[in-house]
């Protein structure tokens, strides 16, 4: 057993310890379900549930084909049960429902035509080799949508007023606006790259143009911003513990910026475009996150 297999196996309590802190916290003051169970705390529980159970395949197969498209079925399927079993179903409701569904359907499907057609993911080309590494990945997903999830499984997990208040209001029209500035941005730069990749005389090159000329990664910019609208929504309804869940978007830029997101594509990128003159003045002139056009000379 290597240094890597020995750190994933390590690394499985630790995930383990926050998720429940994370269902302790989210399930303060929330409605219980089958006599026993804090809804929140359930909607974790099947989040990681559904992760194990496609592991098992996909360690006996080798493949990775089905792992981003099991986590947009997580996410569908966790905020549906949240929805179903949660209390009177009411604006706030909705919105957390369709906007989580039009997001993860969107992207579930986008992933899964991206890896079908490249044929494997180069991010599980070691990983899916080992059994604990592979459990970690499977692991760390489970706990990647329960805390994306965290602050709208709050504000669907307790009883809500039946009239809204100005600040509630202000809530749900800011949160929809940032939604769709966030949806948006992550559509139309999947979009453009998707194109750009489909010019046989782009092939092997970087791209550098639309929302990728003032951003290296605008998708996941979009896809910080999406999260953040959804924690908007959600804020009026939350109280005393329940404010942990929002560390939902804090918990999304931590991923993508410096784990799974942005230093893996960065380290390829440079691996594949590295020393090359025009994209090195690409990468200077050109922020790994945050927009910012370019100033023209």
């Amino acid at each position: 057993m290597n240094k890597s297999e020995i750190q994933s196996l390590v690394s499985l309590p630790l995930i383990l310890a926050i998720a429940a802190g994370l269902a302790y916290g989210g399930s303060v003051g929330g409605i219980i379900v089958f006599a026993r169970f804090p809804l929140f705390a359930l909607c974790i529980i099947i989040a990681f549930t559904i992760q194990w159970l496609a592991f098992i395949p996909s360690y006996i197969y080798t493949t990775e084909k089905f792992f981003d498209i099991t986590g947009s079925i997580t996410y569908a399927t966790v905020i549906i049960i949240a929805v179903v079993l949660g209390p009177a179903i009411n604006l706030r409701s909705i919105l957390l429902m369709v906007l989580v569904l039009i997001w993860t359907s969107r992207l579930g499907i986008f992933l899964l035509r991206r890896i079908l057609k490249a044929g494997d993911d180069k991010r599980f080309d070691e990983i899916k080799q080992s059994f604990s590494r592979l459990l970690g990945a499977w692991t760390l997903q489970g706990l990647w949508v329960s805390f994306t999830l965290a602050a709208a499984l709050a504000a669907l997990t307790i009883e809500q007023p039946a009239i809204y208040s100005a600040y509630d209001l202000v809530g749900l029209i800011l949160g929809v606006l940032v939604w769709i500035l966030g949806f948006g941005f992550e559509v139309i730069a999947d979009y453009q790259k998707n194109k750009f990749r489909s010019v046989p005389e782009n092939k092997g090159k970087f791209i550098n143009t639309g929302l990728w000329s003032i951003s290296r990664h605008p998708n996941y910019f979009g896809e910080i911003i999406v999260w953040l609208g959804i924690a908007l929504i959600a804020l009026p309804s939350l109280e005393t513990w329940r404010f942990v869940t929002l560390i939902s978007p804090v918990f999304v830029i931590l991923l993508l910026i410096a784990i799974s997101g942005v230093p893996l594509l960065e380290k390829r990128a440079d691996k594949k475009w590295g020393g090359q003159e025009d994209y090195e003045e690409y990468k200077k002139n050109t922020p790994v996150l945050m927009p910012r056009p370019r100033l023209k000379k």
